[in-house]
């Protein structure tokens, strides 16, 4: 995926759209870390691994829209591209994967 489909302002248009949703995963409720949180021991092991990413309902980056623009967990987002609903390659999906997935 090109970052120059991007916007430059990208960055605060993705946290803006992230703290309007409180930090949370839209699908899941799953809440994520913000940058420079620290998980405490009891959120450990439930939010380290999940980051918030801004997901494009249409697939294209460069429409940032407020009703094309969503909160996915990292798990939530990478299984609504894996199946065939968005624009990731075949080789960005084969990072996430592991043996016999």
């Amino acid at each position: 995926m090109s970052k120059t489909r991007y916007s430059k302002d990208w960055k605060q248009i993705a946290t803006a759209v992230k703290d309007a949703s409180n930090w949370g995963c839209t699908k899941c409720d799953r809440l994520c870390l913000r940058p420079g949180e620290k998980p405490s021991e009891l959120t450990l092991s439930q939010r380290r691994v999940y980051n918030l990413q801004v997901h494009h309902y249409n697939f294209d980056p460069s429409d940032n829209r407020k009703e094309n623009l969503g909160c996915l967990c990292s798990g939530c987002h990478l299984y609504y591209h894996r199946f065939g609903r968005g624009n990731i390659s075949p080789g960005q999906l084969s990072l996430f994967q592991s043996n016999g997935a």
